[in-house]
């Protein structure tokens, strides 16, 4: 198995790299494990938050597998193969749970890409992040778009065209995580966000983060009344009726998920 998972009490499903011989490279089998276990979590109701972690202890994913890059594999292929990245980013963000990456090591190459698919990143101090393709005569053209989506335009070029990493702090800076750790408190900070998320109300993340995923290439007027029915559909829920009665009466709420 490249692949492992878990399950907490709260909800919080793990979801582990665990290939450390390779650092975590993005193989093919890999990813298929990964998918697999995405699809799983996704359908299962227990389930409430993902985490992604490592289990490398210097290195969250080194990205791609380069020895795929070079083989002697027609080029159709490793072309029919190169599907599996857009259909991981594009899992991640129509799961419809909120999923943290727990970036406890280096967030290379197609792994920046994966880090930045998810809802949240908590990195742990000295880490780094970067796509360094570009030194091995190859250029990231699958985690592209998502770094123009995330990265200003003139900084995601320097990272992509010199390959050279920067530090988690900087990566603060330019908003691309959320959060730096000492790495004494790496693991408690990253628990104690995933009880957070689980805690919320199951019903309203999923049609909140599935509202984000359809909306977020729309015009301004497409999105706000694919907003609007979304909110009106909100309202329906006996979720948001406890939510609000909660706070009224200075309670934790019990959500139905309905």
């Amino acid at each position: 198995m490249l692949v492992s998972r878990s399950l907490s009490p709260s909800g919080v499903a793990g979801i582990t790299l665990d290939s450390p011989q390779t650092r975590n490279a993005l193989s093919d089998a890999l990813l298929d494990e990964l998918l697999a276990a995405l699809d799983q979590v996704a359908a299962d109701d227990a389930v409430r938050v993902v985490v992604l972690r490592s289990s490398h202890d210097r290195v969250f994913s080194s990205g791609g597998d380069l020895r795929a890059f070079a083989d002697g594999q027609p080029a159709v292929v490793k072309y029919g193969g190169l599907d599996r990245f857009p259909r991981l980013y594009r899992r991640l963000g129509s799961l419809g749970k909120p999923v943290i990456c727990a970036a406890s090591g280096d967030v290379l190459a197609g792994a920046f890409g994966l880090a930045l698919a998810c809802d949240l990143v908590i990195a742990k101090e000295g880490v780094r992040f970067g796509c360094p393709e570009i030194n091995v005569g190859v250029f990231p053209f699958m985690i592209s778009s998502l770094i123009y989506r995330n990265v200003p335009r003139m900084r995601a070029n320097e990272l992509m065209m010199l390959g050279e990493p920067i530090d988690a702090r900087e990566a603060l800076r330019l908003d691309i995580v959320n959060a730096v750790v000492p790495a004494e408190e790496f693991e408690a900070t990253v628990a104690d966000w995933a009880d957070r998320l689980a805690a919320k109300s199951p019903l309203l993340m999923r049609l909140g983060k599935n509202a984000l995923d359809a909306t977020r290439d729309m015009s301004l007027p497409e999105a706000l009344a694919t907003l609007q029915s979304q909110l009106a559909l909100a309202f329906t829920t006996e979720d948001i009726v406890e939510g609000v009665a909660a706070f009224r009466e200075r309670r934790e709420p019990v959500w139905k998920g309905r």
